[in-house]
């Protein structure tokens, strides 16, 4: 039946009669052994397109009874009958269903018509994908046959029971599946995006407990403490949690992670007691902590740079309370499996890790789902409370505890202040020369273990797993959690074999001989090779769905080839790591058949001509059969090209330009910071250093105060690396949005905004000088005015946003939320305008519109809801309408150029690109060298009469008494994109770099040097001095601020108004009174100036002007150099591929543009890494690079050439 349905070809019982069906139906229902080889069909269409449509199955026979009706009848209806006809019996008016069901929709209506039932409205939205699971209840039912898991609500389990008995509240849940929302869109979801919800929910209400490692408890003498109890509260920011007993004695313990980074004579703070003096540490012969005494320094009240520790105290009145506590990996090792990808294959057998630990004594008092957070190690629930002592067994029963993970990291810090310790390290070992040192004894090195090679593709799995979050651009905080537990492997690795991981140089594993002779490599080479040939045989057979038998007999031979490779090797066979032979000929092969040898390069070479071919067929609309053909062949190029090299092909234009851009960027960064003087005080280098180097933010211990807080400042992606992050991060962290819970929208917080009132009281005095006045109208447009220019809603429509309801009356009629006011304005001007003495009308308004995007929105750049101004005018003649065109778009230039310091091109946009339903439309376009992309800056379209036309904006023309004459109209519009602009151009990989023109603060006033050495007189003279350069600054329209918090270091400032942008900060202190003079530090290049204090006025002007000046002519500089002139094709690919914009000559065709852009469009399977999308007209501008000459040919060839257009990848 199933290969009839694939065929198209209808089953010979189709034209069965009536009687034969009923009599068929009846020995289904009777479950003979006839009925059970029937089914019953819908006779649809065979012929149809959707294989749903082809007669699918409606009632099947199984012998199986009913919880109701028991054996009465055999026969059972199929989801897709039953669904439809439950979901309209029951009332329900919307069915929610996964996009997977799309093709079963039609059937599902049809159904439903058949049978002359009222009609559910079906609501489809994607499925969310888990990544490093499965979802398949046959996968999952798999794991619990296999015992590889506990059951049905194991916590590794994407079931709702597995996740709830992991920590996951219903609150959290809900509160990510609203903020999830409904889309279309399939989305591969990391499970930190749930559980990052969830510690919203749990952090605010787990109180807090303290568990030490009980394998490395190390106890702690202070004999002047008293055993005594206190009560402290469970929650340091939540009195409502409660309070708990705490009990101090003589006697304590820390963990050993914790008393290895301590020093004789530190000064420690004990959470929930206060500061102690460590004054002697105990070690046994092999070097091994074992007690470590101190003494009581309560009085002392600074927590703010001393190590936090987590104790629990020796007491007989409380004592601690035995706990396991359970962390879980994922159930799968790969994120995303593949369609024919076995998930056996990437099955995590080591996905569950205990520790037997000390508890609080309060953990007795837990019952069975409580949430908790172990101070400095994260959130657990309580999977089994703890249990006394037993009269059956004699033995108490731990607390088991599972691991809540908090969305943004796996492994909690086991100790304070592990970072100084490695500093210091660092700081004490003496730099030998390699060649100096001493090597390992042979004994040790000659004959690396298997332990060792099982480390060594343990290492290279985890730097796998860092590069795959990388290039997912997965949350920082789960990198930083990757990479952590890769150092750590390289750590462990380095101290098994004495030497450094290097990718790509296993240690081969040796076991009675120094090496493997050359016929055992042969064979077992050999061996390696068959074990692939086999596994590309099983692999071959399941995709081409092969019988079970064969597929069985195949796979038993695989594991039989598999165990001979490990009795002869010794080790596992793992796919790409064949057997190795002595170190020297390893290197020598891997010399001989690297990518610069001359085989390689000619093989390079082939491939590369190869590509070009293909993408040549593709462009042609060559045939299917040729295009394949030619694909085989560059597949088969790139196979050899790896097989000889050993790494994948990487085209020249997809990396080489990067790379190079890559390196003159970190070149420049490299300059800046080498640029900025080094001299600082040793207050200011303390403080720089905690604040730039580790990025902590301390707080005081006393009550109940937690752990360390751990702040990252700075930026952590690159410009040049890494362009999104980078993007995100620069915008949230310094300060310019916030996100939103409705996806494409943003919080524009103060910092952003107060760049728009800068364009905005520019722009607004500027359009006032010619005449234009400022408006207001609503934001909803009737469906009747909205539609009444057809060329301008069909661009529109699929990004307006209706309102169809009010509370849960549904509306007569839908309104619209303005995607632009046109339609909303011109019914008025329609009014306003009787004769040629009620024109010209030039109205602006500054207001909001809302697009709702179907593309990736991005903040700034491509957003829901925007802020802009957008004008709209009003001519008798058409003169004066495109004069004003052009004057708008000057004043657009201005905004960019004189105030956000931005080259713009200046030009017209193309017939396909221009504003639908205008005449023409001028635009600025900017580019961005980051992303070698441009962007349309601002646009001012002229509407030439088409919508006075549709809203008859009419009036008489006096010089043709009683003729009637439409008006000519304009319209232009400069949105909040600018600060998105300004951002890209201008930012670097210290933070924002805010043109000084539009900088709320242009300069900010820092003391520095304010140490507990200074005088009370001296400091509050230096905070006298920084509100005096305040003062005088705001008294010549300087705008300045001083920052005088007193809980954050200089260093900290410096950071943080840096990563804000601020064009230059003044720092002050107290030498620099007594030399009457200050130190100015420019934000765009990070140099210095002393400036002298009676020049502060002046000299601050002049450096507010310079930085703008430099801005602009690196900016230029940059459009320069990447803005060219193409005149062939082949130029222009190559052009585009090396990041730049090209003006080419262009016919103007649409069609002609249309094919530009796909044969410009990479192929992602052929160049990975290469920009994907075709270049696009940005403009036709006014002065293009060079003047087009006559007989000139279009780049496409078939037509005359009309002029240089601007093309390139755009936003």
């Amino acid at each position: 039946m199933k290969a009839e349905r694939e065929q198209r070809i209808e089953s010979k019982h189709r034209k069965n009669s009536v009687e034969k069906n009923l009599q068929m139906w009846e020995e289904m229902k009777k479950g003979s052994q006839f009925g059970q080889s029937c089914c019953l069909r819908a006779k649809i269409d065979m012929s149809s397109n959707n294989g749903c449509m082809r007669d699918p199955t409606l009632y099947r026979c199984k012998i199986q009874p009913h919880p109701r009706t028991g054996n009465k009848y055999n026969v059972y209806p199929t989801y897709d009958f039953a669904c439809p006809i439950v979901d309209s019996i029951e009332g329900v008016t919307h069915a929610l269903r996964t996009t997977e069901y799309h093709d079963r929709d039609e059937q599902f209506y049809w159904i439903i018509e058949a049978l002359g039932i009222r009609k559910p409205y079906i609501w489809e939205y994607s499925r969310l994908n888990l990544n490093n699971t499965v979802l398949s209840k046959r996968k999952l039912t798999w794991f619990v046959n296999e015992g590889l898991v506990d059951g049905w609500d194991d916590p590794r389990f994407p079931t709702v029971r597995g996740v709830l008995r992991r920590g996951m509240t219903v609150e959290g849940l809900k509160q990510f599946i609203a903020a999830q929302g409904s889309s279309r869109s399939v989305v591969n979801m990391e499970w930190d995006k749930i559980w990052a919800f969830n510690k919203k929910v749990i952090d605010p209400v787990a109180p807090r407990y303290v568990a030490l490692l009980k394998k490395e408890v190390i106890p702690v003498n202070i004999p002047e403490a008293q055993e005594e109890m206190k009560e402290v509260a469970k929650h340091p920011k939540n009195p409502d949690v409660g309070l708990k007993p705490v009990w101090y004695s003589p006697k304590v313990f820390i963990e050993g992670a914790d008393a290895e980074t301590l020093s004789e004579g530190e000064m420690v703070t004990f959470i929930n007691w206060g500061n102690i003096s460590i004054t002697k540490i105990n070690k046994n012969a092999d070097g091994k902590i074992v007690s470590l005494d101190a003494k009581l320094n309560l009085e002392n009240k600074d927590y703010k740079k001393t190590t936090k520790i987590t104790w629990l105290a020796e007491t007989a009145h409380a004592l601690p309370i035995p706990a396991i506590c359970v962390t879980y990996e994922h159930l799968i090792t790969k994120p995303v499996l593949g369609k024919d990808e076995d998930f056996k294959q990437y099955v995590n057998k080591n996905s569950k890790h205990e520790e037997l630990m000390l508890g609080d004594p309060c953990l007795k008092d837990l019952k069975k789902g409580d949430i908790i957070q172990l101070q400095r190690r994260g959130f657990f629930i309580c999977d089994q409370p703890y249990e006394p002592v037993s009269p059956y067994s004699c033995k108490e029963a731990p607390c088991v505890l599972i691991y809540v993970p908090d969305g943004h990291t796996k492994e909690m810090p086991t100790s304070g202040s592990r970072e100084k310790t490695k500093v210091e390290t660092t700081k004490n070992e003496p730099t030998t020369p390699f060649k100096e040192r001493p090597g390992p004894s042979l004994d040790n090195t000659c004959a690396p273990s298997e332990d060792s090679l099982v480390l060594y593709n343990r290492v290279a799995a985890q730097g796998d797993v860092v590069r795959e979050l990388k290039a997912k651009k997965a949350a920082k905080e789960d990198i930083d959690a990757a990479v952590k537990q890769l150092l750590a492997l390289k750590a462990e690795y380095k101290e098994k074999t004495g030497q450094e991981y290097k990718p790509g140089n296993p240690p081969a594993v040796v076991q009675n001989v120094s090496s493997m002779s050359s016929a055992s490599i042969v064979e077992s080479r050999s061996l390696y090779d068959e074990v692939a040939a086999q596994g590309e045989v099983v692999r071959k057979l399941k995709a081409e769905k092969a019988p079970k038998a064969k597929v069985n007999e195949a796979v038993e031979c695989l594991l039989s080839l598999k165990a001979q490779y490990k009795e002869k090797t010794g080790k596992e066979y793992i796919p790409g790591q064949p057997p190795l032979s002595q170190s020297s000929d390893s290197t020598n092969s891997s010399e001989a058949s690297g990518p610069e040898t001359p085989e390689a390069k000619v093989l390079f070479d082939e491939v590369a001509s190869q590509g070009e071919v293909v993408r040549k067929l593709k462009a042609e609309k060559a045939s299917k059969d040729q295009v394949d053909t030619a694909v085989q062949e560059l597949l088969q190029l790139k196979a050899q090209y790896k097989s000889l090299t050993g790494v994948e092909y990487k085209p020249v234009s997809a990396t080489g330009a990067e790379d190079k851009d890559k390196k003159k960027k970190e070149k420049e960064n490299k300059s800046e910071k080498q640029n900025k003087p080094q001299k600082q005080s040793d207050g200011q280098k303390k403080d720089s250093f905690k604040s730039q180097g580790s990025g902590l933010s301390s707080s005081g211990a006393g009550e109940g105060q937690g752990p360390k807080k751990q702040t990252r400042l700075g930026l952590e992606a690159k410009k040049e690396e890494n362009l999104a992050d980078w993007y995100s991060q620069v915008i949230t962290k310094s300060e310019l949005i916030e996100y939103y819970d409705v996806s494409g929208c943003y919080i524009l917080r103060p910092w952003a905004y107060s760049i728009w009132e800068s364009i905005k009281d520019f722009f607004d005095a500027e359009i006032k000088k010619l005449g234009v006045e400022n408006c207001y109208f609503p934001m909803f447009v009737s469906q009747g005015a909205l539609e009444k220019e057809k060329t301008h809603i069909a661009d529109f429509a699929p990004e307006v946003a209706w309102v169809t309801r009010s509370g849960k009356t549904e509306l007569a009629e839908p309104i619209a939320v303005r995607p632009t006011s046109e339609t909303v304005m011109y019914p008025a001007y329609a009014k306003w305008v009787q004769s040629h003495r009620d024109l010209p009308i030039r109205l602006n308004q500054w207001c909001n519109v809302v697009r709702w995007e179907f593309k990736h929105p991005q903040p700034f750049l491509r957003t829901r809801e925007f802020l802009w101004q957008e004008g709209h005018s009003a001519f008798a003649t058409f003169e004066e309408a495109a004069e004003e065109v052009l004057q708008i778009l000057d004043l657009y230039a201005q905004v960019y150029e004189e105030l956000l310091a931005i080259p713009v091109v200046k030009g017209r946009k193309t017939e396909k690109e221009k504003f639908a339903g205008g005449d023409y439309t001028t635009t600025l376009e900017v580019f961005i060298s980051a992303s070698g992309r441009a962007i349309q800056g601002a646009t001012s379209h002229h509407l030439g009469q088409n919508f006075s036309k549709m809203f008859e904006i009419i009036f008489e023309d006096p010089k043709t008494p009683g003729e009637k004459q439409f008006a000519y109209q304009n319209s232009w519009g400069l949105t909040t994109r600018t600060i998105g602009v300004m951002t890209m151009v201008h930012g670097d990989n210290m933070g924002l770099v805010l043109p000084p023109r539009v900088a709320s603060v242009q300069v900010m006033v820092i003391p520095c040097g304010i140490t507990n050495a200074l005088s009370e007189e001296d400091r509050e003279a230096l905070i006298a001095k920084c509100n005096d350069y305040r003062r005088r600054l705001l008294s010549v329209n300087i705008r300045v601020r001083v920052d005088l918090r007193e809980n954050y270091s200089p260093g900290w400032k410096f950071n943080h108004w840096e990563l804000k942008g601020v064009p230059i900060r003044l720092e002050v202190g107290p030498r620099d009174m007594k030399s009457c003079q200050f130190v100015a530090v420019r934000r765009d290049t990070g140099e210095k100036l002393t400036v002298a204090d009676n020049e502060a006025e002046t000299k601050l002007h002049a450096l507010l002007e310079d930085i703008h000046v430099n801005l602009f002519t690196r900016a230029s500089e940059d459009l320069k150099t990447h803005m060219v002139v193409a005149n062939t094709m082949e130029d222009f690919q190559k052009m585009l591929d090396s990041g730049k914009i090209a003006q080419i000559p262009f016919c103007g065709e649409i069609d002609c543009e249309d094919w530009i852009k796909k044969t410009t469009a990479r192929d992602q399977d052929l160049e990975p890494g290469a920009p994907s999308m075709g270049a696009k007209s940005l403009c036709v501008p006014f002065k293009p690079l060079c003047e087009l000459q006559p007989g000139a040919r279009c780049v496409c060839g078939r037509n005359a050439a009309k002029y240089y257009t601007l093309f390139g990848r755009s936003y």
